[in-house]
């Protein structure tokens, strides 16, 4: 078949649809949605039955630059800063000393057990040290899955704020290698400026990018989207130039930008979750093409090793010296060394040294890609059995769900929960007027045997019905479920 502009939009297409009609599948049977989508792309490539001819990393780095950047600015666009304030000073320690501690304890195993260089198996484990919680919660979805406390807004946090580290180890230890007159400890003031101009560049594109949002008058509503397209891109190249972590900058902007009155907020927050997952469709896919099987089945047993290590040694070990400071339930401290998957960053990191010629870059290529699926077999789908063996799974009653699209006004600040009535509950067989729930509470919604029952004060209340509660705030919402739950909700 003759290479056409035709037959590539025509192949592009083939594999979206294949991958949104995977990742739907996966979510019934449990598997992570980004083996789905990293299995197709193997499939098509010139190995598979697709036979597409694809070895080009450099193409393959400019697509995973520019994914990972919506991807890491969608996830903080969709950060509440009050859910992971609590959390900020334990997500900072995990995203910066659990990764110098992970990428040093891998690179020590491969150093001592592999032909490495010490430099070499340094670069492996800096590769290897960020995780992915989309691959995480899109597991806890498919599972119906809510976490206790504040783990989810921790485990976001790390995340969205760890590839930023991984990067710059991964940057710092080719510089290293490339110039060997530069010593390791050379990276330290490296770090001090990469993550201050990153952070401040973060900040001020945000101020910037929400001053310009509010006071531009655009002819077209569907520019809006298309204008922080353009911001995401320019925060991340701009503070680049400047010697800065593009990626901790445009985290930093979403987060910024998503805890600020924005005009069409609520738009751009739904333009962007679909923007997010294009840009991993498309970053799995290209990496998928990337990789030649053949070449993979000589890494199974270092990789195995590497990977077994990295989950039961390396991952918990980080935690463990990383949480030190803080008081937290050993069980959640277990939980989140095991929810510690490796995605499509390290992947896309271990193009680095393939660009710039190290002898063992395909080597290294192939091991990411091995632990990486290892990680993500082992570790994603044993995440719901793992939660609830360890308690930190919230009981069913109690499940954050929102079964009906409800449209809020973009100034609304409301929280909305989803609870079950038991035979247990205070609230059964009572009027919703004598429950007690605060003024600024509300059951909006009453799902009874399917039926939907818009209720009013006098609407009793059954075994088995499940209700939406609506709140101005999470402490309204924490005392209006505590009214009608028998469980107290103090862990909301």
């Amino acid at each position: 078949m003759a290479i056409s502009i035709e037959n590539i939009l025509l192949v592009i297409s083939v594999l979206l649809l294949i991958s949104i009609l995977a990742g739907k599948t996966s979510y019934r049977l449990g598997i992570p949605t980004l083996l789905l989508f990293l299995l197709t792309g193997m499939l098509a490539g010139s190995e598979g039955i697709g036979g597409i001819p694809f070895d080009d990393p450099e193409i393959a780095q400019l697509i995973g630059i520019v994914s990972l950047n919506y991807i890491l600015f969608s996830g903080g666009f969709d950060t509440n800063w009050k859910s992971i304030r609590p959390v900020v000073s334990r997500g900072i320690m995990l995203s910066t000393v659990g990764v110098l501690i992970t990428a040093s304890t891998v690179g020590w195993v491969v150093w001592t057990f592999t032909s490495f260089g010490f430099l070499e198996a340094f670069l492996l484990g800096a590769i290897v040290s960020s995780t992915d919680a989309a691959a995480v919660f899109s597991i806890l979805r498919s599972k119906s899955v809510s976490l206790k406390g504040r783990l989810r807004p921790l485990l976001e946090l790390e995340s969205g704020s760890n590839d930023p580290m991984a990067y710059f180890l991964t940057v710092a230890v080719i510089t290293v290698i490339g110039a060997p007159d530069k010593s390791v400890l050379s990276i330290i003031p490296l770090f001090f400026i990469q993550f201050s101009v990153g952070a401040a560049m973060g900040l001020g594109m945000g101020k910037l990018g929400q001053i310009v949002i509010n006071r531009i008058k655009l002819d077209f509503d569907g520019l809006y989207p298309v204008l922080v397209l353009a911001l995401v891109i320019l925060t991340f190249s701009a503070t680049q130039i400047l010697n800065g972590n593009g990626f901790l900058a445009v985290y930093i902007c979403g987060v910024f930008l998503g805890n600020r009155d924005l005009i069409h907020k609520k738009t751009l927050v739904k333009f962007f979750d679909g923007v997010a997952w294009l840009m991993q469709i498309i970053l799995f896919l290209t990496l998928g093409l990337l990789v030649y099987p053949s070449e993979m089945m000589n890494y199974i047993v270092p990789g195995v090793l590497i990977a077994l290590f990295l989950i039961f040694i390396a991952r918990p070990l980080a935690v463990v010296i990383s949480l030190s400071p803080f008081k937290m339930p050993l069980r959640e401290r277990i939980f989140i060394s095991w929810v510690g998957l490796r995605g499509a960053v390290p992947i896309v990191f271990a193009t680095y040294p393939m660009l710039v010629g190290l002898d063992n870059a395909p080597s290294m290529f192939n091991m990411v890609f091995f632990i990486t699926i290892l990680s993500v077999l082992l570790q994603g789908t044993s995440l719901p059995i793992v939660s609830k063996w360890l308690k930190v799974a919230l009981p069913h009653r109690l499940r954050r769900r929102m079964p009906v699209d409800i449209e809020l006004g973009d100034s609304v600040k409301s929280e909305i929960i989803e609870v079950e009535i038991t035979l247990e509950s205070p609230a059964v067989n009572r009027k919703i007027v004598d429950l007690g729930i605060p003024k600024t509470a509300l059951i909006v919604m009453i799902n009874r045997h399917g039926n939907y029952i818009t209720p009013n004060g006098n609407t009793v209340i059954e075994k088995g019905d499940r209700l939406m509660i609506l709140a101005e705030n999470h402490d309204c919402l924490k005392e209006a479920v505590n009214m009608v739950c028998p469980i107290p909700y103090d862990s909301y």
